[in-house]
């Protein structure tokens, strides 16, 4: 079964820094939270709002062991009116056992407020 494990962070500023930093720290968080093994990962969206533009999020990812042939893509959000900044969404799409409810994803610093649902599964 191939299984989506989502994830979102937010960044103060549009710097490489940051931006590397904040993307390193999420996805540490989604695979260690859900055990992925890059052998068993279809590919990866990576996505930022238009306010986001100094790096490609997908070097972060670039520095994990075994990681290297794993299929990674940027792209812009929509710019919707009134949406959180400063954002970096991830969707990792995963070969895995688990069960829908049983996916662990990661929703951190100011981005806790596009999924304050999953909050609590998040402790």
């Amino acid at each position: 079964m191939i299984r989506g494990v989502r994830g979102a962070i937010t960044v103060d500023r549009n710097e490489e820094q940051h931006i590397i930093e904040a993307t390193e720290k999420l996805l540490v968080n989604m695979i260690e939270e859900n055990e992925i093994e890059p052998e068993n990962v279809a590919s990866v969206f990576i996505s930022v709002t238009d306010d986001i533009n100094s790096v490609f999020p997908a070097k972060a990812l670039r520095k994990f062991n075994g990681w290297t042939y794993v299929p990674v893509m940027c792209m812009q959000e929509i710019p919707v009116p009134n949406s959180l900044k400063f954002c970096i969404r991830i969707m990792i799409h995963l070969n895995t056992e688990l069960a829908q409810q049983d996916i662990r994803h990661a929703y951190l610093e100011k981005a806790i407020a596009l999924r304050p649902d999953l909050k609590e599964t998040q402790q």
